[in-house]
């Protein structure tokens, strides 16, 4: 299993959540992070939810999925950063 970095949302509300996940998000692109791990958490999916409206609008990110076998499977999403 392929460990990468991540950013734990888990737990927090999504007034919270955004800021930390748009400075980590730039952060990684920056740095040339190909691959990153967003962990949300399940609950209701709200936070879920506005994760992947984010994600659909950044101009950093190329593609993303849910987290798969041994990754944290729905609780995460799996970020594909665009290139510099």
């Amino acid at each position: 299993m392929r460990t990468m970095p991540e950013l734990d949302l888990h737990g927090l509300t999504v007034d919270e959540a955004l800021p930390k996940l748009d400075s980590y998000l730039y952060n990684a692109f920056v740095n040339n992070e190909q691959t990153v791990c967003i962990n949300h958490g399940r609950g209701a999916g709200i936070l879920k939810s506005v994760v992947h409206r984010v994600l659909t609008t950044s101009s950093m990110v190329k593609s993303f999925r849910p987290g798969g076998y041994g990754e944290g499977g729905k609780g995460v999403t799996i970020v594909e950063l665009s290139d510099r």
